[in-house]
Order: structure tokens, then sequence, then C-alpha cells
């Protein structure tokens, strides 16, 4: 196969991360102790304050943390103490502590690809979190370029391109979040390729943009190896 440019998300792509913050916020839930809200009505209510803040502060457990915060003030069923607020906050920021577990299959993998292809790491977030992760993971010598920008749109795409110089006719955007890996990029020109998360975040999920015919499924990341160069 010709020389591909192939563009990696990472949160739930290459590594696990939205199940820490599922367990953060199963803690919160139990601290919450609703009397009459199911964790799934306490999940809508705090989904409604991220689509806002997020816009505004971005994403990571720092800010998972304020938002957790502001839902406790919004839904507790009790005064509202700083120490409250101090406990809330902790659930989020315990998630730095947690171990960094690659996906099956990505160390090999990439390390199969970047041989014939360039790859490229990009990533939304938080600056200082999204690099430590990287760090942590330590896949950082295996890409060509690491990218953190505050949103993946269309036009982040369209700015990585042209700043690298990719042929979109050969570019290729790998990950599992609809909303900001496959169809932001395929709006852009771009190719994906779609690997499944089961635990994607639920503020990353829509349909996706099949009718482009830009798109290629996988059933798991290492299938990526064949894929792209007919290596089992």
């Amino acid at each position: 196969m010709q020389r591909q440019h192939l563009i990696f998300d990472a949160d739930d792509t290459l590594w696990e991360n939205n199940v820490y913050f599922e367990q953060a916020f199963e803690r919160f839930c139990q601290f919450l102790d609703h009397s009459a809200l199911t964790p799934d009505e306490i999940r809508a209510a705090l989904d409604e304050i991220e689509i806002v803040n997020n816009k505004i502060h971005g994403y990571g457990a720092l800010n998972f943390g304020r938002n957790l915060v502001q839902c406790f003030e919004q839904l507790a069923e009790r005064a509202v103490e700083d120490h409250h607020r101090h406990h809330v906050a902790s659930l989020a920021h315990g998630i730095f502590d947690c171990p960094m577990q690659l996906m099956p299959g990505v160390r090999e993998t990439l390390e199969k690809l970047t041989a014939r292809h360039e790859l490229t790491l990009f990533t939304k977030g938080a600056w200082d979190e999204q690099n430590q992760k990287i760090d942590r993971s330590g896949l950082r010598p295996l890409f060509a370029h690491c990218a953190v920008v505050k949103e993946k749109n269309v036009e982040a795409y369209r700015t990585l391109a042209d700043v690298r110089g990719f042929d979109l006719d050969r570019t290729w955007m790998i990950g599992n979040s609809p909303k900001s890996d496959i169809n932001p990029a395929l709006r852009a020109g771009l190719r994906a390729v779609f690997v499944p998360h089961e635990r994607t975040w639920t503020l990353e999920r829509e349909d996706l943009l099949e009718s482009l015919g830009r798109l290629v499924r996988v059933p798991a990341f290492r299938d990526l190896a064949k894929l792209f160069d007919g290596q089992a």
C-alpha cells in the first residue's frame, strides 16, 4: 500500500479513559444519595451541565470535577458545604491516579504501522493532562507528531492537514468517537476508520456518516495492521 497519513485518537482508542470517569460518576451518585432520581436521571442533569461548561472550560478530569460540584449543588437534598464540594471534586481528581491501560494490540499494531506510514496522535482536552497521558503510555516515540486541541471539529482537522501537508485522499482519522473522530474528519475531506468501544462517552455518540463513502469499520484496533499493510 502507498504510504498513508494515519491520525489516531487517544482516549478510548489507544487506552482506556471513559471507564474511569464512569467509576467516578458511580461514586458521585452514591455520595449524592438522592431519594428520587435514578443514576440515568442524574447523568442527564450532569450531561446538560457538561454541554455548557465544555465549551467554556474544555475537557479533562479537573473540569469534570468542576462539573460534578455544580451538579451536586443543583441536586443535593441537603445544605451544601465546602467539605462536600471538596469531596465531590476529589472523586474526579482521583482519575489522575488510575492506571494507564492500553487497548489490546495497540503497541504492536502501532509498531508495525509506523514503519510504513506517517502516524499522528490527535487528541482533545486539557493540554497538560493529555500530554501527561501520552508520556505515561510510552507511545510518543511511535508518532511523527502529537497534537492536543480544545475541540476536534471540521476546522481542527482541516488545520492539522494543512499544517502537516497531508494529502487528504491518503489521510485517515482512526478513533472510537463518531462526534469527535469520525464525522468531523469525513466532513473535512479525510477518510476514517471507526474502532468501536462499548463504553464510549454518551456525549461522543451520534450516527456515523456512512453516506460519504470514505468510512471503514474494524472490529478491533489490531485489525488496522491488516487494513493498512496486509499484515495479520
